[in-house]
């Protein structure tokens, strides 16, 4: 049985470069890099050469970049990081402005820190389409005014692949010197990324994940624009002091080869146009073929990687299990959510009819993906459709 995997957006194959930078950083730099001997300083200097390849890809210097263990540790550290900086300054400065379309990341943990009494949020409205409205972030800032600590926007939806106005609401931000954190997790690696200057993206705090763009699980990144203060939430003497434990050099450095390998494909637009019409081949192959399928989101503004798409009175789960069955790989939305039954709140908080979310499921590509698996894929969803709406009438 062919196998296609669609859900990239999930996960990516570690390229072959990853693997060979981690396999010999376990077998070569396996000392601690904090350690003073010759030993330790050989792998702080692999260490080092992966924060350069990553800074590169971000287009910032090295050492703006702060490792974690993971984006959803990246987020955790930008925002809880700037609240309690902000908080020994002035503990009325503790709004919150994000949006519903947001990762569970930043949903769960604005609404913890909601729950506890550290920070108020406040919600930019959505626009039909699923992108927030830049006007209303203005609006907000104007009625709260000096008591925002910050603003943290998504710059690519992990369910739709819908791109917000992040370079505007970044002019905007910076010019009412409110700190600007957006969640580049699906970003960074397929889109080219500039942090460089005063011309590049205004953004103060960028997070991103090495496993979204061909490298390791267990490595993130969080870009920190210099004079932006952070309270630490693991304290420790590494990462400049912004991130405590001893450094996860396999995973790092395989971050760093994955980085100049995703630097390397962007170089050439050719790859990102070619992928821009597989996935329309994918969407239009599938709403020809399955009466009432329609696509989820703004078709203007989205990155070439992900198209979420509706089946009206079907069951998403149906949908996963009867393609997994038939070697097809896609989700629901987020992995996070996989187990979750219910429509997706990013979908329903789009405008998203609940008949239609809870039948609609994600499709992401990779690079590497070819012609001869999407036409495959669209074969088989095509049948997929019909046996379930044969079973599933209305």
């Amino acid at each position: 049985m062919e196998q296609v995997y669609l859900d990239h957006h999930a996960t990516t194959m570690p390229c072959d470069a990853c693997v060979d930078a981690m396999t010999r950083a376990l077998r070569e730099h396996w000392a601690n890099p904090s350690s003073v001997h010759r030993m330790g300083q050989r792998a702080a200097h692999a260490l080092e050469n992966a924060r350069g390849q990553v800074a590169k890809l971000l287009g910032a210097r090295s050492r703006d970049i702060t490792f974690t263990g993971s984006g959803t540790e990246a987020i955790d550290l930008a925002i809880r990081g700037v609240l309690g900086a902000m908080a020994r300054v002035d503990p009325e400065k503790n709004i919150i402005i994000t949006n519903e379309l947001e990762h569970s990341a930043v949903r769960n943990l604005c609404k913890q820190l909601s729950d506890l009494g550290r920070a108020r949020v406040e919600m930019i409205p959505v626009e039909p389409g699923g992108r927030v409205s830049v006007n209303a972030i203005g609006e907000l800032l104007e009625e709260h005014g000096d008591r925002v600590a910050i603003v943290s926007v998504q710059w690519v939806n992990n369910e739709t692949g819908v791109i917000q106005p992040v370079h505007a609401i970044g002019e905007l931000c910076r010019s009412r010197g409110v700190v600007f954190h957006t969640d580049a997790t699906q970003w960074v690696g397929k889109m080219p990324t500039d942090l460089s200057g005063e011309d590049g993206l205004k953004v103060d705090l960028l997070n991103c994940s090495a496993h979204k763009f061909h490298g390791p699980k267990g490595a993130g990144a969080l870009y920190v624009r210099r004079g932006v203060r952070l309270l630490p939430t693991m304290p420790g003497s590494q990462e400049l002091g912004r991130r405590g434990g001893t450094h996860a050099l396999p995973a790092i450095v395989g971050m760093g080869s994955a980085a100049e390998a995703a630097q390397d494909w962007l170089c050439d637009a050719s790859g990102r146009e070619r992928m821009s019409a597989l996935r329309d081949r994918l969407e239009t192959g599938i709403t020809e073929r399955c009466e009432g399928a329609q696509v989820n989101g703004d078709r203007e503004h989205r990155i070439w990687s992900a198209t979420n798409i509706g089946f009206p009175g079907l069951s998403s789960e149906a949908l996963l299990l009867a393609l997994s069955e038939r070697g097809i790989f896609v989700s629901a939305g987020a992995a996070c959510a996989s187990g979750s039954l219910e429509p997706s709140p990013v979908l329903l908080a789009m405008g998203v009819p609940e008949r239609i979310a809870y039948g609609s499921i994600r499709f992401s590509l990779s690079r590497d993906t070819g012609e001869a698996e999407i036409d495959h894929a669209i074969e088989v969803v095509e049948r997929v459709v019909a046996q379930l709406s044969r079973a599933m009438p209305g």
